[in-house]
């Protein structure tokens, strides 16, 4: 599923009789190969909440709908259907919407060129329109189902070096500490990056041309992943969050427990 999803905006944009960007197929493949390795292994390496579903379910879902909304919506532009139109049409609707003063979508429209065509920004305005809902879609999913289905404990007991594989509990320090440090940390981070990386394109516009975006399956990607990135940061740092405090509740139990066995003098 990982590599079709990957493999999907090239195999559709691409005309017919041609075939899909070797490197994509290959990209792919990598990312289905190393997908089943990470599942089907016994210890884990890199991939977090292995075991504590549907962490990696919505992210995976999230991904594929932007992949698939931004490839409808360029695909209508080369072959126009009623399911492209509609596709479209949502995005227009959405990227006008969302662009008001100050807000992502703004932003990504202002880092453009002044010289860029009107065709390249209306684009662009409703790719990053469709995927920032998505993303907030994302979290907004993830967070109901922390509060309303009791993530992680539903899955039963949370191994910690399944699930945060890059953690390492005997770094030193306090584990609670560190936990909810880097939630913070992560959260932060995920609110600041839309807003931070338009700006960077925007100074590096020597270094980075943004006119490379009038390539569709590169606005596809680079949308993609700038609403994409932030929003599973956030969801990590949600996670480690409610990780932390289910040590914490741990502990004080394992206190109150020892206390009670106390004899009275």
């Amino acid at each position: 599923m990982i590599a079709l999803a990957i493999i999907a905006p090239s195999a559709l944009l691409t005309p017919a009789g041609a075939e899909p960007s070797f490197l994509v197929a290959i990209a792919a493949l990598i990312a289905g190969i190393l997908t089943f390795v990470e599942y089907i292994a016994n210890s884990p390496s890199i991939v977090e909440f292995r075991d504590a579903p549907p962490y990696n379910r919505l992210r995976f879902v999230a991904m594929t709908a932007m992949l698939l909304s931004l490839t409808m919506m360029a695909k209508h532009e080369m072959s126009a259907t009623e399911a492209t139109g509609a596709f479209s049409s949502v995005g227009t609707i959405l990227g006008a919407a969302l662009d008001f003063p100050y807000s992502p979508v703004r932003l990504v429209v202002l880092m453009m060129p002044a010289e860029s065509p009107a065709w390249l920004l209306e684009d662009l305005r409703a790719a990053a329109a469709v995927s920032y809902l998505i993303s907030l879609a994302l979290l907004l999913t993830f967070f109901l189902s922390l509060k309303l289905l009791n993530w992680p404990a539903r899955s039963g007991a949370f191994n910690v070096w399944i699930n945060l594989p890059l953690f390492d509990p005997t770094a030193g320090g306090d584990v609670l500490y560190r936990l909810k440090r880097d939630a913070n940390v992560n959260i932060a981070l995920g609110m600041l990056l839309p807003f931070l990386i338009p700006a960077v394109i925007k100074l590096a516009s020597n270094l980075i041309d943004p006119m490379m975006l009038a390539d569709p399956l590169t606005l596809i990607w680079t949308i993609t992943a700038w609403a994409f990135l932030p929003s599973t940061m956030i969801m990590r740092g949600i996670a480690m969050g409610r990780v932390a405090e289910l040590i914490e509740e741990k502990r004080r139990e394992t206190y109150a427990n020892s206390s009670d066995e106390v004899p009275a003098l």
